[in-house]
């Protein structure tokens, strides 16, 4: 089976993958690298594995996420286009974060799972272009301090 070609951000924090959607402008790029950024202050190993365009699929029921040789190891920054950062090859997403307008996100979330390439993926929903907002949620969800 062919991996399918998905609009999505993906990165490592630790052992775990984190597989960002959203409509193109929703803050994808911005949450991961906030992420990667924040992870690394406090000694978290923490890279890109892809931005904006990822290919997925089920190995062994779990979702595999890797970047385009074309764009791997680069992250587009608004107003100066994509530039080179450290990166991983591919990683096995364990956290969908779904990011919405900030209407239809609920403010207490029941657990959630997409299937996405047909493997179910826990999820959260966090309000698009708040990155404040979806760090603490994601720190929540993951135990990464100030949440143990």
């Amino acid at each position: 089976m062919r991996p399918e070609n998905i609009h999505a951000t993906a990165l490592l924090v630790g052992e775990r993958g984190i597989l960002i959607t959203g409509a193109s402008g929703s803050g994808k790029t911005t949450l991961a690298l906030t992420l990667i950024d924040h992870c690394r202050q406090r000694g978290l190993f923490s890279r890109l594995v892809g931005d904006d365009q990822l290919f997925a699929e089920a190995r062994s029921g779990r979702l595999v996420c890797r970047a385009p040789a074309t764009i791997e190891g680069l992250a587009e920054v608004p107003g100066h286009g994509p530039r080179p950062l450290p990166f991983e090859r591919a990683c096995v997403a364990d956290l969908h974060v779904r990011l919405l307008p900030a209407g239809e996100v609920a403010r207490y979330q029941e657990e959630a799972r997409d299937e996405i390439a047909g493997c179910a993926v826990p999820r959260i929903d966090a309000a698009e272009r708040n990155v404040a907002a979806a760090l603490l949620a994601v720190k929540a969800r993951l135990s990464i301090m100030p949440f143990l």
